[in-house]
């Protein structure tokens, strides 16, 4: 099983959390591969592009949600980053009632237009589930085959 992990990778503590994480979701089964975006393409070829950087990011990523039986995206923050909303919203209309989308939110901010929302109800409407915790997380994804 191909699992897509979306979120923040802008700093050191995010891109050292979302590794270990892949790193658990990797450990439920044999059979797991994560997509990891930051693995994708190294931060200096992206530099070295110049321009073409964004685009070759973009077609990147793009095609490897396309290869994917699952997204697994983190919620966390004030808002959810813009390119993993882009990656939710992506996967959703391409790929909604045929494949899941997981959430983690780690974080105990209310964000979103209620007070009981968690996040925005767009990013809330697309997730087939939303877990509050890694230990949540690896259950939810074990409840949808994962590691089976």
């Amino acid at each position: 099983m191909k699992i897509y992990l979306a979120g923040a990778l802008f700093s050191e503590a995010e891109r050292d959390w979302l590794s270990a994480l892949r790193g658990q979701i990797e450990g439920i089964g044999e059979d797991i591969t994560v997509i990891w975006p930051y693995e994708l393409i190294p931060h200096q070829e992206v530099r070295s592009l110049g321009e073409e950087g964004k685009r070759e990011v973009f077609r990147i990523c793009e095609t490897h949600l396309d290869k994917v039986d699952m997204l697994v995206a983190v919620l966390d923050g004030a808002q959810v980053d813009d390119g993993t909303a882009w990656e939710i919203g992506y996967f959703y209309s391409r790929y909604a009632n045929k494949l899941p989308i997981i959430g983690i939110r780690t974080d105990f901010r209310n964000a979103g237009e209620t007070g009981h929302s968690t996040v925005n109800a767009m990013i809330d409407g697309s997730c087939d589930r939303i877990a509050f915790s890694v230990k949540e997380l690896l259950g939810v994804l074990k409840g949808f085959g994962v590691g089976e």
